[in-house]
């Protein structure tokens, strides 16, 4: 598991996040370091929507899926909040994820108290030991949670996060470079950004002193768009030759997946 956290010591950890074993078998032949998942790509490929909503089974099941496909690399998984508010329910699925192979995690505080998810992360870090990666979400500017101050309102988090025992600080929707330069000088935590349309590119960001960038949900809302216009136009007018541009074959996509565990 400490592979993991030597990944966000220097450079940028670019992470095209994956959404089943499949997809993360993709990732790792494409070349990606670690696989980690996207909540929303999950709960979607499962046929449920993203948010607190998927059975932590099915998110114990994916890991091990998912660390299958991995062949390795370190693991990952969007956790989203929990599944809970009770930190000791948390911290119990959260071993869970371990032992199904996960190396990170991703906690978010969402429309709670800090204090609520630090007490999450604390809980968490009692019960699997010190080799997890947390990665704490703050979701100050996606939910606009402090309009006239989000840089000094996620350090605030960050510090008490940092001081509860995460590893890194995710704080997706923050996009703007003097506002991420000075996001990197207020906490002690690896930075993670989340692909964002007005992001600067990845060698800004590494000059930057941003240790993670991740894909979240765009790679499988690209997919789910480009599967939505093939079944529109072969329902509309059964052409075959339409779904071959820009596949992958049957044996090239085979290929990808592994026949042993």
């Amino acid at each position: 598991m400490t592979a993991f956290r030597d990944l966000h010591l220097s450079g940028l950890l670019i992470l095209p996040n994956a959404w089943d074993g499949g997809s993360a078998a993709l990732m790792r032949a494409k070349g990606a370091r670690a696989i980690a998942t996207t909540s929303a790509g999950v709960a979607w490929a499962l046929g449920w929507p993203d948010g607190d909503a998927l059975p932590v089974d099915r998110v114990v099941q994916v890991t091990r899926d998912v660390a299958r496909a991995a062949q390795g690399l370190p693991v990952s998984i969007d956790f989203e909040g929990g599944y809970s508010d009770d930190p000791a329910a948390v911290a119990a699925q959260a071993k869970r994820l371990v032992e199904a192979g996960a190396a990170g995690i991703n906690i978010e505080d969402g429309g709670g108290s800090p204090e609520l998810l630090a007490s999450k992360i604390a809980a968490i870090r009692s019960a699997v030991g010190p080799d997890l990666f947390i990665n704490a979400r703050c979701d100050v500017w996606l939910r606009g949670l402090a309009k006239d101050g989000p840089v000094a309102e996620a350090a605030r988090r960050g510090a008490i996060y940092a001081a509860a025992g995460a590893d890194g600080l995710f704080t997706p929707g923050l996009t703007d470079e003097t506002d991420i330069a000075a996001m990197v000088g207020m906490t002690a935590l690896p930075l993670n950004l989340l692909a964002f349309p007005g992001l600067p590119d990845a060698k800004t960001l590494e000059g930057l002193g941003v240790r993670r960038l991740s894909a979240g949900s765009g790679i499988v809302g690209a997919t789910w768009g480009r599967a939505a216009a093939l079944a529109e136009a072969f329902l509309s007018d059964g052409r075959s030759e339409p779904l071959g541009e820009g596949a992958l074959g049957w044996a090239e996509v085979n290929a990808l997946m592994p026949t042993a565990e």
